[in-house]
């Protein structure tokens, strides 16, 4: 894995166990409640993280099961990771894909239940990009449904933009459901 990636592993796995430190006593009755403006639960913005991480790794295991021929990484992949983290750290709202987000987003469940799915998830996503070749990383193999093609550096950069968004959405959440943690 090249040292770019690595950074970038580096840096959402302390953002996942802090987020998982900061959420930990919180009731998973509050944590399934949404905001009466409308909006999701604190476990369903998680689930909601976890599938596009999960559904970006499967993406990338398929398109390599069929050794494609791939582009090696320029300028056009470098603007749509910028365009991309631009637009997930401005004030407006992203649709999210169908598959990720709406009916698709399970409610009632446990923190616990989440966290451990989310840290084995990560676990495997750790395991599968060190397994694959270095000179993957020099190559468009990601491709966001947003932007288009970029590196696998440049994916790791979009779940850390799109962890600190939604980082943000869950503590806006837990304001608006005036959720109080458990000592």
């Amino acid at each position: 894995m090249d040292k770019k990636s690595r950074a970038h592993l580096k840096n959402l796995d302390q953002k996942l166990v802090i987020l998982l430190r900061d959420l930990k006593n919180y009731s998973d009755a509050k944590l399934n409640e949404q905001p009466k403006e409308g909006g999701w639960s604190v476990l369903q913005i998680m689930q909601h993280l976890m599938k596009a991480e999960a559904g970006s790794i499967a993406y990338i295991k398929k398109k390599l099961s069929f050794e494609p021929s791939l582009e090696a990484a320029g300028v056009k992949s470098s603007l749509n990771s910028i365009m991309l983290n631009l637009a997930l750290s401005s004030p407006f709202k992203v649709k999210a894909p169908a598959q990720i987000s709406g009916d698709n987003l399970l409610t009632d469940l446990t923190f616990w239940d989440v966290a451990k799915q989310w840290k084995l998830q990560r676990k495997e996503l750790v395991t599968y990009l060190e397994s694959l070749p270095a000179d993957l990383y020099e190559k468009d193999v990601y491709k966001h449904p947003m932007t288009g093609k970029m590196t696998l550096a440049s994916m790791l950069s979009f779940f850390n933009t799109h962890v600190d968004r939604h980082t943000k959405q869950i503590k806006k959440t837990l304001k608006q459901i005036d959720a109080v943690k458990q000592l």
